[in-house]
């Protein structure tokens, strides 16, 4: 099994998946490889390209908070924040300059007042057409919580400034109940505790019958660092942080080289 980061990891830095990545993954898949997306993204946020891919039949969302099987349209695995964990956190991070989101079921909401201050928030002018169109705006996210009142699949900040969200960052770790991560230099990804893309990796593997170290996995940022350290054999991208790079057992090409096509091919097709 091969899981696979998608920003700054299997996708380039324009959001796209390249020829030579594509033809590799079909060739990995008619090995009889099981390839999927490991993702901090919602469901709805995976490219459709890759959700109609042939051959990807699961997807690991919310950094492993929802495995979901698309063939049999449902979850094998969900570990949610609770309602009650889902506000304390935005009141945390409302103390501060912030963009946040909420995600329930695969899909992701935020304030429709900052849908049009996107660029305020995210430093990536990629990542601007991404959000407006995968994310629904509401007029409220935390009544829109409190209407649910039912667990979700995470909640993230995205901050105008990097010393707030170092304090944020200080506040949600005192309260002792959230799984933090920042896949990019500027947010803050909270979970439930326990939650990571390299737990979930192991027990889609062990639903499926793979072994840990039959399981490989690509990645970058933050998110991705257990994901390495867990799975038998873990490989970051060039353009990684020092950190991820550390956790790995093997550094590829960047994303903008299709290093993830180049690890693939490597590892696991030439033998």
């Amino acid at each position: 099994m091969i899981g696979l980061d998608l920003d700054g990891t299997l996708l380039s830095d324009k959001k796209e998946l390249l020829p030579y990545t594509r033809e590799v993954l079909r060739r990995a898949i008619e090995r009889g490889i099981v390839v999927l997306a490991a993702t901090g993204r919602p469901w709805t946020g995976i490219p459709q390209e890759l959700r109609e891919f042939p051959g990807i039949r699961y997807a690991l969302t919310a950094n492993g908070a929802r495995i979901i099987d698309q063939q049999e349209n449902r979850i094998i695995e969900e570990k949610l924040l609770s309602p009650e964990q889902a506000l304390k956190a935005l009141e945390i991070c409302g103390r501060y300059d912030t963009l946040q989101e909420v995600y329930f079921d695969g899909q992701g909401y935020l304030a429709a007042d900052q849908m049009s201050q996107i660029e305020k928030y995210h430093k990536n002018p990629n990542m601007w057409e991404y959000v407006r169109t995968t994310r629904l705006p509401v007029p409220d996210i935390r009544k829109l919580v409190e209407q649910e009142n039912r667990g979700l699949d995470k909640t993230q900040a995205l901050f105008a400034d990097m010393e707030e969200k170092q304090r944020a960052w200080e506040d949600l770790e005192a309260e002792g109940e959230f799984e933090l991560v920042g896949s990019l230099k500027y947010n803050i990804e909270i979970n439930a505790p326990g939650v990571n893309k390299g737990t979930g990796l192991v027990t889609l593997g062990r639903y499926l019958g793979i072994r840990r170290e039959e399981i490989m996995a690509c990645g970058d940022g933050d998110n991705d660092t257990a994901m390495l350290r867990e799975v038998g054999f873990g490989v970051a991208m060039e353009n990684a942080e020092d950190e991820v790079k550390q956790a790995a057992d093997y550094i590829t090409a960047s994303n903008e080289e299709e290093g993830v096509a180049k690890a693939i091919e490597k590892f696991a097709l030439n033998s």
